[in-house]
């Protein structure tokens, strides 16, 4: 039995996202962790993570974050052809990738600013 048309989009759109991911999150952890940063090793590890990401066939994304993060790749992707600093480069990547992460983390985390309030009524 065959998989569905559904089934299979499915399968690639997450395969997708993964791609993205990893490409991300080796870049950020080489411009975080690395005692000597050049931008020749930048666009080494750029070239790297994109023979992984070209394997992988575009899928269209809806989802806000998912948009973010795809927005972020391609940013990253365009500073290896650019001439700019890698301490420039390295600093806004981290800033973009910080404010990717801090979206998600808004959603995920609801604090309740005045806890004590709602039970005064019950007394």
């Amino acid at each position: 039995m065959a998989a569905s048309k559904k089934a299979i989009d499915n399968a690639n759109r997450l395969r997708y996202i993964r791609a993205l991911e990893r490409f991300h999150k080796s870049i950020n952890s080489y411009l975080a962790n690395s005692d000597d940063l050049s931008k020749e090793k930048f666009v080494k590890k750029v070239d790297n993570g994109l023979k992984l990401l070209n394997r992988v066939e575009e899928v269209q994304l809806y989802k806000g974050e998912l948009q973010d993060l795809q927005t972020l790749v391609k940013k990253i992707i365009a500073y290896k052809d650019s001439d700019a600093d890698i301490e420039k480069i390295k600093e806004e990547i981290t800033y973009a990738s910080n404010q990717l992460d801090k979206s998600k983390n808004a959603r995920r985390y609801k604090k309740d600013k005045h806890s004590q309030s709602k039970y005064k009524d019950w007394e």
